[in-house]
């Protein structure tokens, strides 16, 4: 279930965000971590927890005090990216992963994905939403893949 992750996280926070200092990169990689700190348990566990992604971003903002702006933003897009990847997975649905440990310690099993034929829809979403990506960026010239390579930055192109 990686591209229903990256792909869609890419053009959510572009659409909502219209910034040109986003790394592109950190949001397809942020997305990808609530899934891969949680496959080893085969299930929902802290990965999916907002209390993750919020201890990620107070770290990011404590540690970059006195630091460049430049070098904040761009490593706010990690969380970002994360947050997501929470939305992305429908962690929100099961209050007490998500909300762990403020509904109590335990962490009820939920199974990290969904059944094969969803999965398997979901990835043709992502797909898409890649491809759309891929179109929209123009990342199918030399130029702007490579910059989003070198920078992790998008720019939308205008036809």
């Amino acid at each position: 279930m990686l591209l229903w992750y990256v792909g869609p996280s890419v053009l959510i926070v572009f659409t909502v965000f219209r910034s040109a200092g986003i790394d592109f990169r950190l949001i397809a990689a942020g997305s990808l971590v609530p899934l891969l700190l949680d496959a080893p348990f085969r299930r929902l566990a802290v990965g999916h927890t907002i209390v993750l992604s919020v201890a990620v971003l107070t770290v990011i903002m404590v540690a970059t005090i006195g630091r460049s702006r430049l070098l904040r933003r761009r490593l706010l897009c990690l969380p970002i990216g994360m947050m997501c990847g929470l939305l992305l997975s429908g962690a929100w649905r099961f209050t007490e992963v998500f909300w762990w440990p403020t509904l109590g310690l335990d962490i009820p099993h939920h199974g990290l994905l969904p059944a094969l034929w969803a999965t398997a829809l979901l990835e043709v979403v992502g797909l898409v939403a890649c491809w759309f990506a891929v179109g929209m960026f123009g990342l199918y010239e030399e130029g702007p893949r490579s910059e989003l390579i070198r920078t992790g930055r998008l720019r939308e192109t205008v036809e």
